[in-house]
């Protein structure tokens, strides 16, 4: 009974620090034509509310697509459909058509932060509480102060309440909490449906598909292709394929309309990257412009070549060998690979990557927690142009604290507790002096700390040479990423020399 009072505390925490965020300005507000991610979503309340379903995907004089145009999966689009229902017997001058562009009024703010808010309360913090309280071998403390320290991430936070992302990523997120809980507690099928709601919400869920693929053919694999094996892989088959039909149903009557609606969740045309994100192509760009000198359809062939090459070790390992620990960590190496190789990736989609790092907050508090830390920091352009300076340094400070507090990680680097000790003892048969592994990772984490701080300092109280207005942008994202190429390579160290008694430790039961 204490751990759900406390679990209850924990809860009422986040959601007072997400309100309080939320209190902030938001991305473009009174910034016309296109007033920002905010009108985006309001917009596709108006448009899915007043045009019929086949129009949705479509250009018209109704619905112009160079207009915040609906570039979700359908799962969006019918969340966006019911907030218009509430909309509209609230006040119909919300999503009037046409007349509603650029609406903003007090009480819509408070309209759009409240469905906000219920999303979490319904979908993602119910799977963070829920995840926390499996978690075996840890005190019902460490138990709540993991979900803690989750649910006070300062990146989805400031994204969801502060930038007020087009689309609302703790649904997502959320739902393929749900499928992770689903699948390591072996209800396969219910975990299936969970992820394939993910992906039918957000289509860069596939940044996690892999992994949930993989884990679910290994379990089949160990229980016979011959026997239960082929059974449970025909239940998994049946159920991904209904529920896809259940949710594209609307838009697979006619050839063109299936086709639009993937033209839209999929534009290749964009290029290989937006804006400043802190990925391979973007960073390499500083020398050589990528962009400009290979031709698109080449660009498109070497992302794909190399998202691939860097998260077939992991995917591989843990068909032959699933298990719940590697399934996790896996979910963080292919989630990254996707960050930083694949095509048009956007800076908020570390989202992506942070969610499974949570999941492994109690297995590798120090390392955990500086990748966190980092992911936050990744979006410092994004956040400062929406005006979330104060928000960013209290939240990212209150958490940082948390971690430090419930965890002790300062206590937590030796090669054993970051998970290091078999690969060390592997370097050191022929090596025997590389005994130094983990006084180099606390020496990394100062030196990365106090250039964020620096970076950070420095964006804020400067201003940038006049011919290169975006040094500091391009600085934080260089940054960046060589800390996400050093995680990659980290996490993929942890899977491949996973040892059999590893698998022993804290996992989902």
């Amino acid at each position: 009974m204490e751990k759900w009072h406390l679990m209850t505390i924990v809860v009422l925490i986040g959601l007072t620090v997400r309100w309080t965020v939320s209190l902030n300005s938001y991305s473009g507000a009174g910034k016309p034509p296109m007033f920002g991610d905010y009108e985006a979503q309001r917009h596709w309340q108006e448009i899915t509310f007043n045009l019929p379903i086949k129009q949705w995907y479509f250009n018209s004089s109704d619905n112009n697509l160079q207009y915040w145009g609906l570039d979700y999966p359908p799962l969006t689009a019918y969340h966006s459909l019911l907030c218009a229902y509430v909309a509209k017997f609230i006040n119909p001058d919300w999503i009037a058509l046409h007349t509603s562009r650029g609406y903003e009024s007090q009480a819509h703010k408070l309209f759009m932060r409240t469905t906000v808010l219920i999303a979490d309360l319904l979908i993602y913090i119910p799977a963070v509480v829920l995840y926390c309280c499996c978690l075996k071998e840890i005190s019902t403390k460490k138990k709540v102060a993991n979900a803690l320290c989750i649910l006070l991430y300062p990146g989805l936070i400031l994204i969801d309440y502060g930038h007020f992302q087009n689309i609302y990523n703790s649904v997502s997120l959320g739902f393929a909490l749900w499928g992770v809980l689903g699948v390591s507690c072996d209800w396969d099928l219910l975990g299936s449906l969970a992820f394939c709601l993910a992906i039918n919400y957000k289509q860069m869920e596939l940044y996690h598909s892999l992994p949930f693929f993989c884990f679910l053919l290994g379990k089949c694999f160990k229980k016979g292709l011959k026997g239960k094996g082929f059974v449970l892989l025909i239940k998994l088959a049946c159920t991904v394929v209904a529920s896809f039909i259940l949710c594209w149903l609307p838009f697979c009557t006619e050839r063109e309309q299936t086709l639009q609606v993937l033209r839209r969740l999929f534009p290749v045309d964009r290029g290989l990257f937006e804006d400043k994100v802190a990925n391979i192509w973007c960073s390499f760009s500083i020398f050589l412009k990528i962009k400009d000198i290979l031709p698109h359809h080449f660009q498109i062939i070497i992302s794909f070549c190399f998202t691939f090459l860097s998260l077939l070790p992991a995917c591989v390992k843990l068909t032959l060998q699933p298990s719940s620990k590697g399934f996790r960590f896996t979910l963080v190496s292919c989630a990254l690979s996707f960050f930083l190789f694949s095509f048009q990736v956007h800076e908020k989609s570390i989202l992506l990557v942070s969610l499974p790092v949570c999941l492994v907050l109690s297995e590798i508090p120090f390392m955990s927690t500086w990748f966190l830390l980092v992911s936050t920091f990744s979006m410092l352009p994004l956040l400062l142009k929406d005006e979330l300076l104060m928000p960013l340094v209290v939240t990212t400070i209150a958490f940082f604290i948390a971690c430090a507090t419930s965890f002790s990680i300062f206590e937590k680097t030796s090669e054993e507790e970051l998970q290091l000790k078999s690969f060390s003892l592997s370097v050191r048969k022929y090596l025997p002096c590389f005994t130094f592994l983990s006084r180099i990772i606390q020496y990394l984490f100062l030196i990365s700390v106090i250039t964020m701080v620096l970076l950070t300092l420095i964006t804020v109280t400067l201003d940038p040479p006049q011919k290169l207005p975006d040094l500091f942008s391009v600085l934080v994202c260089f940054v960046s990423c060589l800390h996400f190429l050093f995680f990659l390579v980290y996490f993929n160290i942890i899977i491949m020399w996973d040892s059999k008694s590893g698998r022993n430790q804290k996992k989902i039961n």
